[in-house]
C-alpha cells in the first residue's frame, strides 16, 4: 500500500474511533435519559481501542515509506486525524470533559498540532526534524487506546450508573500537560540548534 492510501485508511480509523468515543455514553445532555447497556458500552469502548490502534499502524508503516511525496501524505494525515480523535476523547462522556471548566478534549487537539507544527518547524529552520518527546504522536495514540481500555473498567466498576468519565478526564490532562513539555522541550532543542 502506498503512503496516501494508508494515511487516509488512517483518516478512516481516527474517524471511526471518533464516531465510537461519541456513542460510548448515550447520555447527552439532560433532557434526554437513556439507559445504556455496560456490554454495549464496553464493546464501543474497544473498538475505539481497536481503531485508534489501527490508525497508530497506518501510521508507522506510513512512515517507513521513504519517497518525499511519500512524507507529504504522512504530513496532511497527522493534523487531520489526530485533532480529530483527541477532541472526540474530549466529547466521550456525559457531553464535554472538563476540568475547571476547560474543555480539555479540545486543549489537548490544538496542543497536539502544536507540537507537530513545531517539530516541522524546526525542521524547517534547522534542516532537521526536532523529535524530542514525551508526547509525540504515538505516545498520545497508545494513551488513548489505554484509556479506552481503562474507561471500560472504570465503567464496571462505577456504582452510580454513570458513563465513565474519569479515566478520559485525566488522561486528556496528561496528554495536556505531556504537549506542553513537549513543545517547550522542542523549542528549547531548537533554539540550541539556530544559535
Amino acid at each position: 500500500m502506498s503512503a496516501k492510501t494508508l494515511s487516509l485508511l488512517g483518516i478512516l480509523f481516527s474517524v471511526v474511533a471518533s464516531f465510537c468515543l461519541d456513542s460510548v455514553c448515550p447520555e447527552k445532555g439532560d433532557d434526554v435519559q437513556v439507559v445504556f447497556d455496560r456490554r454495549i458500552s464496553t464493546l464501543i469502548w474497544l473498538g475505539a481501542a481497536v481503531a485508534i490502534v489501527a490508525r497508530l499502524g497506518c501510521r508507522k508503516v506510513a512512515a517507513g515509506k521513504g519517497g518525499r511525496g511519500d512524507r507529504l501524505w504522512l504530513e496532511l494525515a497527522d493534523p487531520i486525524a489526530d485533532p480529530w480523535l483527541i477532541m472526540a476523547a474530549g466529547y466521550c462522556n456525559d457531553w464535554v470533559v472538563k476540568i475547571a471548566g476547560i474543555p480539555v478534549g479540545w486543549v489537548a487537539a490544538v496542543l497536539a498540532v502544536l507540537t507537530a507544527l513545531i517539530r516541522i518547524l524546526g525542521e524547517a529552520l534547522t534542516g532537521r526534524q526536532v523529535r524530542v518527546g514525551p508526547m509525540n504522536c504515538a505516545t498520545r495514540l497508545i494513551i488513548l487506546a489505554a484509556a479506552c481500555l481503562g474507561s471500560i473498567a472504570e465503567l464496571w466498576i462505577r456504582q452510580d450508573g454513570k458513563c465513565a468519565q474519569e479515566v478520559m478526564r485525566w488522561t486528556l490532562a496528561l496528554i495536556i500537560a505531556g504537549c506542553v513539555v513537549t513543545c517547550m522541550r522542542r523549542i528549547a532543542a531548537m533554539a540550541r540548534s539556530i544559535t
